[in-house]
């Protein structure tokens, strides 16, 4: 296995519109800290990842770098770029921000502050490590039952759950692979809601890898009160 570093490019481009703060929830505090600064410490400190791109709204970016980046001297190289009108378009605008020559990048959901390194490693290593793989996506098998419903609710058929996953950040593709996808998905018009849709629309296979489950999303206030304890449980 040849291991190639990668470029991390964390999307942290959002409104906050589901969160209810109008200056997006990067910087609300969890531990003592901006979320955002601890979904780039673990990046920091993963030995895969060679440069961090945080993509942002651009009226944001002095107050990311501030408050999220400076005052904890990362050790890798961070960059910041103008988000998009979509995420699509923000992860677009990352890659382009990537080092020169970059071939490998890990795209990460900045409201995920409870990622590890080692999830982060183990997922660019398991690309690595597969020359016939366009990208390795974090998540785990569903362990709820599933239903399919029709549109006023009523149930349809129950599929079997063990061909299903719930998936997470960080999603690890081939640069080359993803900005190929990218480029057919918008002759095409389509939008997918994760980046690795766009790579499987564009016949690139893409492997699951089974990752913690506490990797959890801030997406709304009531999964603050959840991460902050899991934080702190972390910190002892």
């Amino acid at each position: 296995m040849i291991l190639e570093q990668a470029c991390a490019i964390i999307v942290a481009g959002g409104t906050g519109s589901r969160f209810g703060n109008p200056g997006g929830k990067q910087l609300v505090e969890i531990a003592g800290r901006p979320m955002l600064s601890w979904t780039v410490e673990a990046f920091d400190c993963a030995r895969t990842i060679a440069h961090i791109v945080i993509v942002c709204p651009a009226e944001r970016r002095a107050d990311y770098r501030a408050r999220a980046v400076e005052p904890y001297g990362f050790s890798t190289p961070v960059t910041l770029a103008d988000a998009g009108s979509t995420r699509q378009d923000s992860t677009c605008a990352g890659l382009d921000a990537a080092p020169e020559g970059c071939a490998l990048v890990a795209i990460h959901d900045g409201a995920r502050p409870l990622i590890l390194p080692e999830t982060i490693d183990n997922a660019v290593r398991a690309l690595c490590a597969d020359a016939d793989l366009d990208g390795v996506v974090c998540g785990q098998p569903a362990i709820d039952t599933l239903k399919v419903v029709d549109p006023a609710g009523i149930i349809d058929s129950t599929p079997d759950r063990s061909q299903f996953w719930c998936v997470q950040t960080p999603q690890v593709f081939r640069v080359d692979a993803l900005r190929k996808a990218m480029a057919s998905a918008q002759r095409a018009g389509f939008v997918g809601t994760d980046d690795a849709s766009l790579v499987e629309a564009a016949g690139g296979p893409v492997r699951c890898i089974e990752t913690p489950r506490d990797n959890l999303k801030v997406t709304v206030p009531e999964d603050l009160p959840m991460v902050e304890a899991l934080m702190r449980r972390r910190l002892g």
